[in-house]
């Protein structure tokens, strides 16, 4: 954890980090280890790191429609917010603390956020969930309280609707172009697969 001494170190410990697709989650410590992540995990990691950092250990959740949701580490520098996270898909990952609400950043996560049948996929975002709320369950190191307590309250927090329906109705598939470089480096098996319409 001592190396991941700025963003830039964090970000690209994410990067080199193995995506995992297993279906359990991991403690920062075991991300560490293992060096092996999905995007919980590497928020949650993020979120640690950022600590050390001085900024609260924030996390948002990114709500999809038949896609998984994500889960990035949030934080400010000079009241502009910014996004660590770890993903298995290309545009998902960093984001510069450029943006002036947690909307704007949030949508510069809508063009790239797409699933296996090419549908922009991203619906809503939850209000930061602080993590150091969870200390005394000791989530840095243990996993136990991830998914049934973190991922819950996660759940659990207001989502803000980033579109109308109508606007939902009228959006166009992703262009292959732009389909085939986000997949880029894609772990096959970590992919969300749609049911059939």
């Amino acid at each position: 954890m001592q190396r991941l001494s700025s963003l830039a170190a964090i970000q690209s410990f994410l990067d080199e980090t193995a995506y995992s697709d297993d279906k359990f989650y991991r403690s920062p410590a075991q991300v560490l280890l293992e060096r092996k992540a999905h995007c919980v995990d590497g928020a949650l990691l993020a979120a640690a790191a950022l600590r050390r950092l001085g900024d609260p250990p924030l996390v948002l959740d990114l709500r999809a429609e038949r896609d998984d949701d994500h889960v990035i580490a949030v934080f400010r520098r000079n009241q502009h917010w910014g996004a660590l996270a770890k993903s298995n898909v290309v545009g998902l990952r960093y984001r510069e603390p450029v943006y002036a609400s947690l909307r704007e950043l949030v949508m510069s996560y809508f063009e790239p956020y797409y699933n296996l049948e090419g549908e922009r996929a991203l619906r809503s975002y939850s209000d930061p969930l602080d993590l150091s709320a969870f200390d005394a369950l000791d989530w840095e190191r243990r996993p136990d309280a991830i998914e049934p307590v973190i991922c819950r309250a996660l759940d659990d927090l207001p989502h803000h609707a980033l579109m109308t329906p109508a606007m939902i109705a009228d959006l166009r598939p992703i262009d292959a172009r732009s389909f085939e470089a986000g997949l880029l480096g894609a772990n096959p098996k970590g992919l969300y697969q749609p049911a059939p319409r």
